[in-house]
């Protein structure tokens, strides 16, 4: 198994609800980073991978998606600076911890993890992405596994199809359709959940249903002329959405998957971590509690 961490999830999860009052001895913020290394230190006493990667986001406004649509994600504000400072701590706490952890400017950590995905599928091990973020579903294959760590829910693609009504692979279709507000994906307005996935189920993808709008607008559902309608006057939103939504799994990573062995913490780079942030007993206790890896 392959396990996969959203890491910058559980980076804004620690900040918001950690206080900002948690300081290091030279008085820098490290509620994020102090947050973030306990769940990962947590998730490796739990799990014990064997394989897995954490895959960060560097930035909202630099991927290849904002040269494509501007507007991606120009609703979301940026980190504060003190927030940003933590994300390379996490990042070190990663490498400590003896987790690989990758991040780009051009591609987002979604990328990151369907790259890493595609090349576990090759070599045909099953993968758990380690999120609650929608997006990441679509990369789901007959044995792989979404897994909602905090809220402890586990999404095979039987439980995305009831969830959503669409199968994993249809969901940048159900997204160019539906559109995201969270990432301000367009999609098709007036076109909502259970259209997009009535849609979907008769026609396959968008360019089943753009195939044959006249069958669209005899479908035996309430408002099929408007549905026709709707889709006729914004076929090209509909497919910016699917493009934006779509995940890369091709980014070019110089990254294998023997790389992604988990073979224990740097016991040494844990001390100098825990010491210079002003990590407490306990939380030190809980990092020398995990394996070593061998030589370190």
């Amino acid at each position: 198994m392959v396990h996969l961490i959203d890491a910058s999830m559980f980076v804004f999860r620690a900040w918001f609800a950690l206080p900002g009052s948690l300081r290091a001895p030279d008085g820098r913020p490290i509620n994020a980073v102090y947050g973030f290394t306990g769940f990962l230190a947590g998730f490796l006493a739990e799990v014990r991978p064997t394989h897995l990667a954490a895959c960060f986001d560097e930035s909202l406004s630099s991927s290849f998606r904002n040269a494509r649509y501007p507007a991606y994600k120009a609703n979301r504000e940026e980190a504060p600076d003190e927030l940003k400072a933590q994300f390379a701590l996490c990042r070190r706490a990663c490498r400590a911890l003896g987790v690989v952890e990758l991040a780009s400017k051009r591609y987002e950590a979604d990328d990151l993890i369907a790259t890493l995905a595609a090349k576990a599928r090759r070599a045909r091990r099953p993968v758990t992405i380690v999120s609650r973020d929608k997006d990441l579903a679509q990369l789901l294959g007959p044995r792989d596994v979404l897994w909602d760590y905090a809220e402890e829910l586990r999404y095979d693609p039987r439980a995305i199809r009831r969830r959503f009504g669409v199968r994993p692979d249809q969901l940048p279709d159900y997204q160019g359709l539906v559109g995201d507000p969270v990432d301000n994906i367009p999609g098709v307005h007036g076109i909502g959940a259970k259209a997009a996935s009535a849609l979907l189920a008769r026609f396959g993808d968008l360019e089943g249903v753009y195939a044959d709008l006249d069958a669209v607008a005899r479908l035996k559902v309430r408002g099929a002329a408007r549905l026709a309608t709707l889709l006729a006057a914004q076929r090209e939103s509909a497919f910016l959405s699917r493009e934006l939504a779509t995940l890369h799994d091709c980014v070019p990573l110089r990254v294998a998957l023997g790389d992604l062995r988990w073979r224990g913490v740097d016991r040494r780079a844990c001390e100098r971590l825990a010491r210079e942030l002003g990590f407490g007993e306990r939380s030190r206790a809980r990092l020398m509690a995990l394996p070593v890896a061998r030589g370190r």
